[in-house]
């Protein structure tokens, strides 16, 4: 698999090889994402389930979001590095974290959602598309 993106934690035991493009990018202000972001928002890309491999064992934690559906968070057991998070109402995505890509990666968020629960101090980038609760869901993934 070639990986156009790679990664991992920050203590190494974990990596990251991405072979597709992401279907969205996204800076989530939701409480939830601020609390695991220490106050700020996650900011992530969303890939197919299938392009993405990972080496090393993560640890999860699991709860219901704002949305309704229940997340589910990846982390490195190690160090704490956030890896991914998963929807159980779209398995068949990983939202990664930009962060955990190496750098040099040149992805950005392409809209800010959540933006209500944002703190009123919060820099929200007006070139975004901005969605002030869960926006639609990433266009359709091709199953091929």
């Amino acid at each position: 698999m070639t990986a156009p993106y790679t990664g991992g934690c920050v203590c190494g035991a974990i990596t990251l090889a991405i072979a597709g493009e992401p279907v969205a990018t996204r800076q989530c202000w939701c409480r939830q994402c601020q609390q695991l972001a220490a106050g700020g928002p996650t900011n992530n890309a969303i890939f197919k389930a299938e392009d993405v491999a990972i080496g090393g064992d993560l640890a999860a934690s699991a709860w219901q979001a704002a949305s309704g559906n229940r997340l589910t968070f990846h982390f490195c057991p190690g160090c704490g590095t956030q890896i991914f998070a998963q929807s159980s109402a779209r398995p068949h995505l990983k939202t990664m974290r930009l962060g955990a890509l190496d750098a040099g990666h040149g992805l950005k968020p392409d809209a800010a959602i959540w933006t209500e629960d944002a703190p009123q101090w919060a820099m929200i980038d007006p070139a975004l598309e901005q969605w002030p609760r869960q926006p639609p869901p990433p266009p359709a993934v091709d199953p091929r």
